[in-house]
């Protein structure tokens, strides 16, 4: 079986916020096919990932309803670490992912260090009534 999802190297996790640091590994399925000179994570696999890991954190529930606000800005490459961000708005039924990465300068200094913004939206996610 293809490997799927990314490893895990950290999380944090309060009651309605999940903050996870992932190794997106070359060997993900899905960087297959997309492309072939220039693999990237595709943007479906961004969203999915998003809902599967707030669903795992942060235990929602609820079918999927639509996106809004959605922005995909840096391609995420094969072999990168990237930090993704959920924050669920239960008034709103709403599910707001960020996916950022920290860009080293040529001087090496963390300080002065640039985060990229990958991709960010809001997802909906309903309860069945």
């Amino acid at each position: 079986m293809m490997k799927r999802k990314p490893t895990i190297l950290a999380q944090e996790v309060n009651e309605n916020r999940a903050v996870l640091t992932l190794h997106v590994e070359a060997d993900i399925a899905d960087f297959q096919g997309h492309f072939t000179d220039y693999p990237l994570l595709p943007g479906v696999t961004q969203i999915e990932w998003a809902v599967h890991f707030a669903r795992a954190c942060l235990s929602l529930t609820g079918d999927f309803a639509g996106m809004d606000a959605l922005k995909f800005q840096q391609p995420i490459l094969p072999d990168s670490q990237v930090t993704l961000t959920l924050t669920w708005s239960p008034e709103k039924d709403s599910l707001h992912f960020c996916y950022t990465s920290q860009v080293d300068t040529p001087e090496g200094d963390d300080e002065s260090a640039q985060m990229h913004t990958h991709a960010s939206g809001r997802i909906k996610l309903v309860v069945a009534q």
